[in-house]
């Protein structure tokens, strides 16, 4: 389907763009998606600097890269998690310790991040919600009914005046389906959609990596969720279960011997991607596949070279013809 390959910038934050760009373009790539860190993309700049967006997409023009996503994922973090110290590098300094104050500022960066893809001729945006019930992901002590409902409905009391800004600036929104998230699997995608409505600026990131280590069928997703999709992510993952260890992580870190699962560079961990390209070609997807290149045991420089190879050789079109079709006409005619 020839669809455009991107490098998610989140795990590169520490380059100037300018630098990245440059390495992105010799590994193959055809643009970025932005992260919202460093100097890669600066929301406050999109919306009140005139010159900001088109500077920006010369930039990596000069490089012979496009952007179709800019994604904002730790400020949406904020939105509905409880906040505690953990995430205080993901606002303004003079935040710390504010975890109010922190959510507040993330619903109008937020906010601003729709009108900044809007600047910048974007459609789409990529990100995380929070979540103000994960922390009761196992029920004990006993969670309540009621407790989850109402998880949901201050999901929804929260983002609903977000995705009002998205609808006025044609901007859809893709949550990333994932741990620590109001959504993080098909079960609770589902939910999510229901508490918001089914608004249709309201959609999904496909990250297979994050359902296959939990068990979830990634193709399975897609079918449930065919007008969902707006945007994938491609990053793979291995199970390393022994009998020892668990898919929970055993809080060790990554590529830690003894953990259960670990994130691996695409086409060398255990996601069936064939299956997931077969599937993205029936729904119509005709979007970014995104590399989201995240493997400890691996240098980041092969594996981001390696990953574009690797994607465009599953990236196949759908047929427009029935393979037997020939069988049914006469010789000749």
């Amino acid at each position: 389907m020839a669809r455009n390959v991107t490098l998610f910038t989140g795990q590169w934050v520490d380059l100037p763009l300018e630098e990245l760009a440059a390495k992105a373009a010799a590994w193959g790539y055809d643009g970025l998606e932005l992260s919202c860190r460093g100097d890669h993309f600066d929301v406050d700049k999109a919306v009140s600097d005139p010159a900001y967006c088109d500077a920006l997409k010369q930039k990596l023009a000069r490089h012979g890269l496009g952007v179709w996503a800019i994604s904002n994922h730790l400020t949406g973090q904020l939105i509905c998690d409880p906040n505690d110290a953990r995430s205080d590098s993901f606002a303004p300094t003079e935040l710390a310790g504010d975890p109010e104050g922190q959510r507040l500022w993330a619903i109008e960066h937020q906010k601003n991040t729709a009108r900044a893809a809007q600047k910048m001729g974007i459609s789409v945006t990529p990100g995380f919600t929070g979540s103000p019930i994960w922390q009761w992901i196992y029920s004990f002590p006993p969670v309540s009914k009621e407790m989850i409902r109402d998880g949901y409905r201050r999901f929804a009391e929260l983002f609903h005046p977000i995705l009002d800004v998205y609808a006025s600036c044609g901007v859809k929104f893709a949550l990333e389906v994932h741990p620590t998230e109001i959504a993080f699997d098909i079960v609770t995608a589902k939910r999510a959609l229901e508490a918001v409505d089914y608004r249709p600026e309201f959609g999904f990131n496909f990250d297979p990596s994050h359902l296959f280590w939990q068990r979830v069928d990634p193709v399975k997703f897609i079918e449930t969720f065919p007008d969902r999709i707006f945007h994938v992510h491609i990053k793979d993952a291995a199970l390393q279960l022994d009998g020892i260890s668990g898919i929970l992580g055993s809080h060790l870190d990554f590529d830690e011997p003894g953990r259960g699962w670990n994130f691996r560079s695409p086409g060398h961990g255990q996601v069936n991607f064939e299956e997931i390209i077969r599937a993205l070609n029936r729904v119509g997807y005709d979007g970014p596949l995104s590399v989201e290149w995240e493997d400890c045991g691996m240098d980041r420089e092969f594996g981001a070279e390696d990953a574009c190879r690797f994607t465009r050789s599953i990236d196949f079109k759908p047929s427009r013809i029935q393979f037997d079709a020939a069988f049914s006409t006469k010789a000749g005619e």
